[in-house]
């Protein structure tokens, strides 16, 4: 079992003929992913390295079955492809692009949520990576194996970091979905889907300052999850005042703070390391019960 992706997932992806959208095309594929279909408005009837090329995503999944796609899209031509890809009512949409504009995010999300038949994990994400099964994004695909670790992050390079520090063990589902102040899955979304997962014995939850995010998980895990959770909070040693690299990350106050983070989270017993290293080492001492 797995979250959101698993190996029966065809995926399609958006912006195929792009540089960065071949250039990951190939490093999902490399990793066993099913990838089925390109599209690009215009570019139809082509192919990238025998996948062919559509001109929309209705027309990609009539064709093909694709059920996610992956949007590699340049910020300002985001918007349209997410809602493209709402219009066609697939299942799950990792919209990988960097930059986009709050107002554009919080347009599509509130349309896939009017719709109700999509899925957004993003923007500004890694994507998703069930080992052994399908990798959708830029996660890389060789640094883990299938286990029983569920991973949900709003950082890229920190959930590189933990599926490698745990690689022995193994993951479930990793899902990185993002540091902007608008994304559509949430860590409570995720939460909620590793709780229900047969086959996730352990969760992994990766914050950073800025926003109540973690707040609001911690409050959610008191009342509805009852597998056992370890968190890790980035920016413990961030200056006071001092705005981070993701759009989330804004401190006001007591608000945000890495401190506030951890003691709403051992609240409710979940137990938060200081360090990637520390979290994974906490990880390993409640398996090995």
């Amino acid at each position: 079992m797995a979250i959101f992706l698993d190996k029966n997932s065809k995926i399609l992806v958006q912006g195929m003929t792009g540089s960065e959208g071949t250039k990951h095309t190939r490093r999902m594929i490399a990793s066993g992913t099913k990838v089925v279909a390109g599209v690009t408005p215009g570019k139809g009837g082509q192919e990238v390295d025998g996948i062919p090329v559509f001109n929309s995503v209705g027309e990609a999944m009539a064709a093909t079955g694709a059920n996610v796609s992956v949007v590699f899209v340049p910020p300002k031509f985001a918007k349209a492809a997410v809602i493209e890809a709402i219009d066609a009512a697939i299942p799950l949409c990792v919209v990988i692009t960097e930059g986009i504009p709050v107002h554009d995010t919080a347009a599509f999300f509130q349309y896939s949520e009017n719709k109700g038949t999509t899925r957004i994990v993003g923007p500004n994400c890694p994507g998703l990576n069930s080992p052994e099964q399908s990798n959708a994004g830029i996660i890389p695909g060789d640094i883990t194996k299938k286990g029983r670790i569920g991973l949900v992050s709003k950082s890229g390079t920190l959930t590189y970091q933990m599926m490698f520090e745990l690689r022995d063990l193994g993951f479930s589902t990793c899902v990185g979905i993002g540091g902007d102040p608008i994304i559509g899955t949430t860590h409570i979304d995720c939460l909620a889907a590793f709780q229900a997962d047969p086959d996730t014995d352990v969760i992994v939850m990766i914050g950073e300052i800025g926003g109540d995010a973690e707040e609001r998980a911690a409050a959610y895990i008191k009342d509805n999850v009852t597998k056992p959770v370890v968190g890790y909070v980035a920016g413990f040693t961030a200056p006071e005042g001092k705005t981070m690299g993701h759009a989330g990350a804004i401190v006001s106050g007591s608000s945000g703070t890495a401190a506030a983070k951890q003691e709403a989270l051992e609240a409710v017993g979940v137990r938060v390391g200081k360090t990637p290293s520390e979290t994974a080492r906490l990880v390993r001492e409640l398996i090995s019960k």
